[in-house]
């Protein structure tokens, strides 16, 4: 159990960068508390004591602001970020390592007793705002934009913006490249896309994308040194920007370079 609980606190470490510690993760964060919440009554539903089980998940909504039926099934490590007016659904499925932010919508679009509201993948994000309704299915690492509604699949890797939802990206090569080196910076922007009419957005994806090529470029290098004999590496620490640690130390007789006052 600690191990798992462990697990879930280091994603949201990744995830958020104003996680300070654990502590205050476990009790100042309204999603980890929902989730919680959720665990216990989802074991009650499940095993015949439905009404128990509503009353738990009734508190949790009155304490957190966040309602998920005792009927839902979350994955491991499901972030919900503020998580004000986030709404799960009782046929509701979350894979792993999802990310839900305020004022997500998990719905239905049926009053049967059926199949009624959709079924997440693996590390799917979905941006504050958003609605996913009915019995769709988003496939793994998808992107919902902020204030989406989506009423149709959408296929794994794709980024889906508007109203109703549109996939305007499929997962190619650049963009699961950016995706991987913002995941590893700690940067998500709520499932926004370079599309969007957002300036300072693709000026960060313009970023990432000069990040990518310096790495190739850097790599290229090192093979090279490496075939030539010569050491790469040694005693420089691996790049984790997520958690900022103190700068690399320079060797003692290293230039510092010059200074603001130089002319």
């Amino acid at each position: 159990m600690f191990r798992h609980l462990r697990e879930f606190i280091d994603s949201i470490y990744a995830r958020d960068p104003a996680a300070r510690s654990a502590w205050e993760v476990l009790t100042v964060y309204p999603g980890v508390h929902a989730v919680g919440f959720h665990r216990v009554s989802h074991w009650l539903w499940s095993n015949g004591l439905k009404g128990t089980a509503r009353i738990i998940a009734h508190f949790s909504r009155w304490l957190t602001g966040i309602e998920i039926h005792p009927g839902a099934t979350l994955g491991h490590r499901l972030f919900i970020d503020h998580g004000l007016g986030v709404v799960i659904g009782e046929t509701a499925e979350v894979g792993d390592d999802c990310t839900l932010y305020q004022g997500v919508t998990l719905g239905g679009t049926s009053w049967q007793q059926e199949k009624r509201h959709p079924t997440l993948g693996n590390h799917v994000v979905v941006g504050a705002g958003a609605k996913v309704l009915g019995p769709i299915h988003v496939g793994d690492r998808a992107r919902i934009g902020s204030n989406s509604v989506v009423v149709k699949d959408v296929p794994a890797d794709a980024t889906v913006v508007g109203i109703p939802g549109r996939v305007i990206n499929s997962g190619d090569e650049q963009r699961r490249r950016r995706q991987e080196i913002a995941r590893r910076i700690g940067f998500d922007a709520y499932g926004e896309t370079p599309q969007m009419p957002d300036p300072v957005a693709q000026v960060i994806d313009r970023l990432i994308d000069h990040i990518s090529l310096i790495e190739q470029r850097m790599e290229a290098v090192c093979k090279v040194l490496k075939a030539a004999g010569i050491p790469v590496g040694a005693g420089v620490p691996p790049l984790d920007v997520t958690r900022m640690g103190p700068a690399i130390p320079r060797e003692p007789n290293e230039d510092p370079g010059p200074g603001p006052d130089d002319k």
